[in-house]
């Protein structure tokens, strides 16, 4: 009796520990006010949770939210900060004719990037939808509806979410590491009253009584109150009136639940059991007719828990079957699993939000681009962004935004005002299809001749002018080239004349395979342009229109002109390279590398350590032992060779501590490659927020030690070498770390070169990373040294902050660091301060280094500070650190 009066107590206890319903979120969809139900929930306005849909009361006055228009998801955002490991997510749908139309609405309701389920009212209604959802660390959780074809207006009523025990709902369920689960059953066996939830189970459950789920009737109730010694042990923690109810068969036979289900799928079982009888009853367990366990025992005064799979079924039968005593069971719970699929790497979706901003449209762009459905103008394959398709806009120009969609196979920007050059396009080495027709362009960019993968370029109705680069020709993929109707001339490079690529060329000054053509045009303006599409098929038949006849003399003469002209063109192009080569030696770079030992060195390209715009970066290993970082460069024009050669001819001049130094390069059989020391530390982006990321080893004062060590290297290119030098692309991934956490800025080779006499303002093409980009340059495309302490200005708030510079995830307002760290910092305000770093700082010296973060990140350009005012300052903020610890470990 004691032992009973315990188990009571501490059952009280349980419950009023729960009673505060930590972590609970019940919101009113529709509704306008604030209310307690009689189970003492309170109950909130969706407003602040969602800013799209109509509001209305059913003739129950049962408020609701639809959404008449059937574009893009209608989406809540969910916080889920706090919890742990599990939330169960409860919705219910009600239609009840509240707009008299009679035809009660279906549609599909998703979570995350998973479609979890579809609604149809015409079933049912109201409807009642559980969901167990893994929160993994997130912020929110967006929970969405979306219109099918025909299908209504969407409507929703209530939702609500629960934290869940920790660890809940995961055992046996290995074999699906990535999933939701959706409630089919949760059953409270042998209660046949109305169905128990909160505050009796503190998770707030619906348990349902079994009467309609035992359709045989072969068993009976029973209840009892016992203490259970090992109840905790079961991770679902189910409530002990739960527990204390079972179906128990009257006599030794098989106690059978039958449960239809909604469709083909994969199953995820949980059974309980408690030891409320006097006895240990031993059975098996039968599911759909196989054996899932046998000889189970239910111990007196102990519960258990059976965790079961089954994969492809569309029917349920569970039978209990005696082998002594009488089989029964307390409670169960059916879920079907639902496979969640990856999100959108977090640059892809960062880019694409950059983008739509640019636009300065709504496009409907929220959440992932992929997943469930791909948003309007995207194209997916699995979570890649494969497909933009953007067309009618004002863009102006392809930021440096567009380059981060490095899986893009399809880009289609035509009518879109683009002008200029075409550019920022180097990267994306998928890409297939490109479509920039119907523009202002004026100029080839050197990126076309990189686009390893292209198959159709359509430039048709520009303003391109000049001649058509030879780069094109190179392209080995490409076998659709429509340059019709700008303001070419010239003749059209050999390369392209192939068998296999066609050419679509007429309405232009003057294009043709034929020097003599357009000689002939230039010299004689009165001639008419002529308009021709010029077509190369797998049979060239031109020769059956040309009253020319080639005699064997002058046909062996016109053999022997051309083996001439090959051989000229290949000793020519030798001594180029050779000249090249000899060059970049006397500009005392540190080695010269065979493409063999560039081989031998990376095991054959064998481990990727990065990527970027200009290439892959491998890991590599010399002769001597000594670890290198191999870039190899994507393209092979001999624009990027010029490029090359100035990069090289850069990098061999500068020399600091604090910027990463070259060991060498290469160039032979068209390969461009630098070779750079290694620094095994990674970079500062990996520390921060990479997989591995361990961002209590950053501590304030190394935090500045590292801003210190990299504004001592952009210091030195902006001031200390001559020409002196803007990075332009400064970010955490290209701050890098050697062992002992010194810091040394990288990538700076393909940075613009600024003269004295011209270091004010350089008109070049935009060049950048979406978040680090200063807004001045990309608006006015005029570049300054303050265009590097604006983006160096993004690498302080991410250090102070310990956020990436754009973020989906949280409330809009707060998706861009710079919008919103700036008006807190500005006010001394340091609760978003990194919280790993929030026990360890001087506030003097985190004010000196918040003040210079902010004025770094002005949109004025003109009132940022120079980078060496920024490491004057980030160097007092340092010392103040240092003097703060000395002074804390002398009082310790």
């Amino acid at each position: 009796m004691a032992l009973l009066n315990c188990f009571i107590l501490f059952s009280g206890l349980c419950l009023v520990a729960f009673c505060d319903q930590d972590g609970f979120l019940s919101l009113s969809c529709g509704g306008t006010k604030s209310y307690i139900d009689s189970s003492n929930i309170s109950w909130v306005s969706d407003s602040a949770y969602i800013n799209t849909g109509n509001t209305t009361s059913t003739i129950d006055n049962v408020p609701l939210r639809f959404f008449p228009d059937f574009q893009g998801r209608k989406c809540y955002r969910l916080p889920v900060k706090n919890v742990s490991s599990l939330v169960l997510v409860r919705a219910r749908f009600v239609y009840k004719n509240y707009d008299g139309l009679s035809k009660p609405p279906s549609f599909s309701v998703s979570l995350g990037t998973a479609i979890a389920t579809t609604i149809d009212l015409a079933t049912n209604d109201p409807w009642t939808s559980e969901f167990v959802w893994p929160v993994n660390n997130k912020d929110t959780l967006s929970f969405c509806l979306q219109s099918i074809p025909d299908g209504g207006s969407p409507v929703v009523s209530s939702l609500e979410v629960r934290p869940q025990p920790l660890f809940a709902y995961q055992t046996g369920v290995q074999d699906f590491p990535n999933h939701l689960l959706r409630k089919s059953y949760r059953i409270n066996s042998g209660h046949v009253n109305a169905s128990l939830r909160y505050p009796e189970d503190p998770y707030d459950r619906i348990w349902d009584a079994d009467e309609d789920y035992a359709p045989f009737h072969l068993s009976s109730g029973f209840n009892t109150l016992v203490s259970l010694t090992s109840s905790s042990s079961i991770r679902e923690s189910p409530p002990t009136a739960v527990l204390q109810n079972a179906r128990v068969l009257a006599r030794k036979d098989a106690l059978t639940y039958n449960f239809p289900l909604d469709m083909l799928g994969d199953y995820y079982i949980v059974l309980y059991f408690a030891g409320i009888l006097p006895v240990s009853p031993t059975f098996s367990v039968l599911v759909n007719g196989d054996v899932a366990e046998s000889n189970y025992t239910v111990r007196s005064s102990e519960s258990g828990a059976l965790y079961l799979t089954r994969k492809g079924i569309k029917s349920l039968n569970i039978t209990i079957k005696s082998i002594s005593f009488n089989p029964q069971v307390n409670a169960l719970e059916v879920y079907e699993i639902i496979e969640i699929p990856s999100e959108a790497s977090s640059t892809t979706v960062s880019a694409l939000e950059v983008i739509q901003q640019s636009t300065g449209l709504d496009l409907g762009w929220q959440d992932d681009p992929c997943s469930p459905t791909p948003w309007d103008h995207i194209g997916c394959e699995g979570s890649l962004v494969t497909s933009l398709e953007l067309s009618n806009i004002n863009l102006r120009l392809i930021s440096p935004t567009f380059g981060d969609l490095l899986d893009l196979k399809i880009l289609d920007l035509h009518n879109t005002s683009l002008t200029g050059e075409t550019q920022n396009l180097d990267s994306l080495q998928h890409l297939e299809k490109l479509n920039l027709s119907f523009n202002q362009l004026t100029t080839f960019g050197s990126d076309m001749g990189n686009l390893a993968s292209l198959q159709v370029l359509d430039l048709q109705n520009n303003s391109l002018e000049g001649i058509v680069p030879d780069s094109l020709g190179e392209l080995e993929n490409l076998h659709l080239l429509n340059i019709e109707n700008n303001k070419l001339q010239g003749t059209l490079p050999q390369s392209l004349n192939k068998e296999s690529l066609e050419v679509r060329a007429s309405g232009n000054l003057c294009l043709s395979f034929s020097t003599m053509t357009c000689n002939d045009v230039s010299s004689n303006p009165s001639i008419e342009t002529p308009q021709v599409t010029i077509v190369t098929t797998k049979k060239h038949t031109a020769y059956n229109h040309l009253p020319i006849i080639i005699g064997a003399a002058g046909g062996a003469l016109f053999v022997l002109l051309l083996i001439s002209l090959s051989v000229f063109l290949f000793v020519r192009k030798r001594k180029t390279q050779v000249t090249y080569t000899a060059a970049l030696r006397n500009w005392n770079a540190a080695r010269v590398f065979s493409y063999k030992e560039i081989k031998s060195a990376t095991n054959n390209f064998k481990e990727v350590i990065g990527r970027g715009s200009f290439g892959s970066v491998y890991l590599g290993k010399l002769a001597d032992g000594k670890l290198v970082a191999v870039k190899v460069r994507f393209d092979r024009t001999q624009l990027g060779a010029d490029s090359f050669i100035n990069e090289v001819c850069l990098l061999s001049q500068v020399g600091h501590q604090n910027l990463v130094s070259l060991e060498g390069f290469c160039h032979e059989s068209k390969q461009q490659i630098l070779v750079y020391e290694y620094l095994p530390g990674g970079s500062l982006a990996d520390h921060l927020y990479g997989p591995n990321s361990n961002k209590l080893s950053l501590s304030w004062v190394r935090r500045l030690k590292i801003a210190v060590d990299a504004a001592k290297g952009l210091d030195y290119l902006h001031n200390g070498s001559e020409p002196r030098i803007i990075h332009r692309d400064v970010k955490c991934s290209n701050i890098l770390l050697d062992r002992d956490m010194n810091a040394k800025v990288c990538d700076f080779g393909l940075s613009k070169q600024v003269t004295q006499a011209d270091a004010t303002h350089v008109t070049t093409v935009v060049k950048g990373t979406a978040g680090y980009l200063d807004p001045e340059y990309y608006s006015t495309q005029q570049l300054t040294e303050k265009s590097d302490v604006y983006s160096f200005g993004v690498v302080l708030l991410e250090l102070i902050c310990g956020r990436e510079p754009l973020s989906h995830s949280g409330t809009p307002d707060s998706f861009n660091l710079v919008l919103w760290a700036k008006p807190y910092l500005q006010a001394g305000a340091f609760e978003i301060v990194d919280e790993s770093i929030k026990a360890s700082f001087d506030a003097e010296s985190m004010r000196k280094a918040t003040l210079v973060a902010v004025r770094s990140v002005e949109r004025d350009a003109s009132q940022r500070p120079t980078i060496a005012e920024v490491l004057a300052e980030l160097k007092q903020a340092y010392s103040i650190q240092l003097s703060y610890l000395a002074s804390y470990e002398h009082a310790t």
